[in-house]
């Protein structure tokens, strides 16, 4: 076993703090990474303050993680020590169901690992996420990452790049479309990045006026400030694609209103309240609403690799384990630009 100095959450209402966990030592198909950085997704702090269900207490949250690998099992042979990797939303799935077999692990009709708040196969050990030094993964879930690149602004890619990357990707995309981003954080930048990248004028709303500077310095053509009703009238029918990053409950009838026939709202924000649609919305205009959740592990080393030849990285604000605790509630507030990341090297026991 490795000890493995991490940050944890005792309780729903306790701050985060040092904390000392044991990693497995490598298996036969095991990867044993040094992390070297991890992103704070805003699903971290739901999972930590309970508010998405049951957790794990104590609990380690932490799935944008990249770093170097420090050994590998014997029966591995896609890394070698040194090699720069990734680990993401989930380490392990069973393999065998129609969903693993058709690279969508994610959704694996008998038991996705994911990568903090979840058991392994074996149904009772308990997996801790990326705020922490080292981290063990069986080789299959593991991604590459190539030479060169920032790593600390491609930790993020590894939930906030996937999450809107699948979605972009799956319905087509490219030059000539045209694709709203609803939200302008975590998510909703690296959207608008990777749509941009794709080819498509991108059009963001948000209900803050001082965002549009940004939303135009990352790619986007234009902006709506959707406090007033008013400012949709002019996009009425205009967009072939809608990605949604909002987790606060919003009506979506004027963002529907700016689909064309056929258009289609896919949600990627996870509001606390169900949402309310109205079936005219729909209906008229043949419009479609659809989710997303991250991707397969195929899919993910597409995006990274995709990402890299388009130098498409993640905004961050580095910060050392320390600040974690800070981090969460400007995060909650919306004061970063557009994720905090933190220094694996800080994690002190």
């Amino acid at each position: 076993m490795i000890k493995t100095n991490a940050y944890a959450a005792l309780s729903a209402t306790s701050a985060l703090q040092p904390f000392e966990l044991e990693r497995r030592s490598p298996r036969s198909d095991d990867v044993l990474i040094e992390i070297a950085y991890c992103g704070i997704c805003h699903s971290d702090i739901h999972t930590a303050r309970g508010e998405w269900g049951p957790t794990l207490y104590p609990f380690v949250p932490g799935h944008e993680i990249v770093g170097r690998v420090l050994a590998v099992g014997k029966k591995v042979k896609r890394f070698k020590m040194g090699d720069l990797v990734g680990v993401g939303c989930f380490v392990d799935s069973c393999g065998k169901c129609p969903s693993c077999k058709s690279h969508e692990e994610q959704f694996c009709l008998d038991h996705t690992v994911f990568t903090y708040n979840s058991v392994e196969l074996d149904g009772k050990t308990p997996t801790y996420g990326g705020y922490s030094t080292h981290i063990t993964v069986r080789d299959k879930y593991v991604l590459k990452i190539k030479k060169g690149l920032p790593l600390e602004r491609i930790a993020p890619l590894l939930c906030a790049g996937i999450t809107t990357y699948s979605p972009l990707k799956r319905y087509g995309t490219k030059k000539g479309k045209k694709v709203g981003v609803i939200g302008l954080g975590g998510l909703g930048h690296m959207a608008v990045k990777i749509a941009r990248a794709m080819g498509a004028e991108v059009t963001v709303f948000s209900t803050s006026a001082e965002k549009e500077p940004d939303a135009k310095k990352l790619g986007a053509k234009k902006f709506v400030l959707t406090t007033n009703p008013e400012n949709f009238s002019s996009h009425r029918g205009k967009l072939d694609l809608i990605i949604d990053t909002v987790s606060a409950n919003h009506d979506l009838s004027p963002y529907l209103g700016t689909l064309k026939i056929a258009g289609l709202h896919v949600l990627v924000g996870v509001p606390p309240k169900p949402s309310e649609v109205e079936a005219m919305d729909l209906i008229y205009g043949r419009k479609h609403l659809a989710g997303s959740l991250i991707g397969g592990i195929k899919e993910t080393q597409e995006m990274l690799d995709f990402c890299a030849r388009k130098k498409v990285f993640a905004d961050i604000e580095l910060i050392s384990a320390t600040g974690i605790n800070e981090a969460y509630e400007r995060t909650i507030k919306g004061q970063v630009k557009y994720r905090f990341v933190i220094d694996a090297k800080t994690f002190l026991p």
